[in-house]
């Protein structure tokens, strides 16, 4: 496979993943391919060295998959990432390295504005997230406040496990559905802690029910 169709390949997987995923490539010495994500850009440059402590370093001096949480000391930014080397005639000649971010990046709070401010409110406060008249608003249990960002970003910042989408409009806290009702042939509706009721829309149906296991 010449270099253009390994480029070609490479550039194809990292759309694959491109919302979430960086990909790099190293040889033993220096990186040679980088595409970063959307969601985290280590700023690495074709030609940079292998650094110690990094990823790529360790994989390609220990000779095996390697994965773990680098903090923020390497590349100013906290991420995952897994590094799985690559031999060219039973001789190491490089890495592939996935980068993905932290995914609550140090962050347990979302922070609402408010009318005479702005409120810190732990992730399992937070009941559901909807888009209203072009804003982003966030109900928690004792408060109700507005959001810059859009639900796309919140699926990127908050914990899987706690929050999912289930409508263009919508993001729900797991933990606050009380109770999962039929709607028509493929959708439902959630009916939530707090008294609210919150549909499932078609397109999310099948997504929200591989993910919440019914």
């Amino acid at each position: 496979m010449g270099m253009l169709n390994l480029d070609s390949l490479l550039d194809v997987i990292g759309e694959l993943f491109a919302d979430e995923i960086s990909i790099v490539v190293s040889n033993t010495k220096e990186y040679v391919y980088y595409r970063p994500s959307k969601r985290i850009d280590l700023k690495i440059r074709p030609g940079d060295p292998v650094r110690e402590g990094t990823l790529a370093y360790k994989a390609l001096t220990e000779g095996q998959k390697t994965s773990e949480f680098i903090n923020r000391d390497v590349f100013g930014v906290p991420y995952h990432g897994m590094a799985v080397p690559f031999h060219n005639d039973g001789v190491i000649d490089g890495c592939v390295i996935a980068i993905y971010p932290a995914y609550t990046e140090g962050k347990s709070v979302v922070t609402l504005k408010t009318q005479d401010g702005w409120v810190p409110v732990p992730f399992s406060e937070v009941n559901y997230i909807e888009v209203k008249n072009r804003k982003t608003v966030v109900v928690a249990d004792h408060i109700t406040g507005t959001h810059k960002n859009s639900l796309q970003n919140f699926e990127y910042v908050l914990p899987h496990d706690l929050f999912v989408r289930c409508h263009r409009s919508f993001i729900v806290n797991v933990t606050h559905i009380k109770e999962i009702f039929p709607d028509t042939h493929s959708t439902f509706l959630l009916s939530m802690s707090d008294g609210a009721q919150i549909p499932v829309s078609q397109s999310y149906s099948s997504y929200f029910r591989k993910l919440l296991g019914f």
